[in-house]
């Protein structure tokens, strides 16, 4: 006798006789297994950050899990990532064809439900399967910062911080127990490290870590440079040393 599962994961549009789609927990498992991405909102601006394992002959120069989908908005990737540049892709002409035709800024909720309707298309038609990857979209538009996270089931939900990703439960659990609505970008910064480096294997050294901010005062998409990460993940090591595994 096959699992029980066997003849209900094998078409994504059949329920198995308990309520679940098993093609869509396969996408989320997919999720899981990724490495950690966290997004964090501070009231001076928004920080996405990344673990990222390059091979020692990989060239580096480009963070192949953050994304810029607009001026002020990025995004940060956990699963497959194929899978996320296609949405990325989806997500910047969506909003060069909202800045045609409104003549103003994005919202980032209105890109989150674009990609939800998106992802949530794919669990319900024959002969396509959901995509395997989750997004924590993050941005400021007038003044006002904004944090989404989308998932391969077509949810997405608003968050004042976020990790997905290997090891993201211990990362929320660990984001809850220390995040305050009056964090400044820097704090946000320190704790995306020290929230990465809870989860990684690699404790030392920051090659392994990208990150991004979009400041409030400036509205716009920027890549934290190593030497800053560098010395963010040095105070996040003096400020959470007891959150190492």
């Amino acid at each position: 006798m096959l699992p029980a599962q066997q003849g209900y994961d094998r078409a994504i549009t059949v329920f198995s006789p308990d309520g679940r789609l098993y093609q869509v927990e396969y996408a989320i498992e997919t999720v899981r297994r990724g490495t950690i991405a966290v997004g964090i909102k501070s009231k001076e601006g928004i920080v996405i950050a990344v673990e990222e394992k390059p091979r020692k002959l990989q060239i580096t120069d480009v963070a192949q899990k953050i994304f810029q989908i607009d001026d002020h908005i990025g995004v940060a990737a956990a699963g497959y990532i194929p899978d996320a540049r296609s949405q990325v892709d989806n997500a910047r002409f969506f909003s060069q064809s909202n800045k045609m035709i409104y003549d103003e800024a994005v919202e980032v909720e209105t890109i989150a439900k674009h990609l939800a309707d998106q992802s949530q298309q794919y669990t319900q038609y024959a002969g396509v399967r959901p995509y395997g990857v989750a997004l924590i979209l993050g941005g400021v538009v007038n003044n006002n910062t904004q944090l989404y996270l989308t998932d391969p089931s077509g949810t997405y939900i608003s968050y004042d911080a976020i990790a997905i990703g290997s090891g993201s439960d211990q990362v929320t659990d660990f984001l809850e127990k220390t995040y305050n609505h009056e964090l400044s970008i820097e704090d946000a910064s320190i704790l995306a490290s020290a929230a990465i480096y809870l989860s990684s294997e690699d404790r030392e050294g920051t090659s392994h870590i990208r990150m991004a901010q979009i400041k409030t005062k400036t509205e716009t998409f920027e890549l934290v440079s190593d030497e800053q990460i560098a010395k963010y993940a040095k105070t996040a090591k003096e400020k959470y040393p007891h959150e190492k595994k």
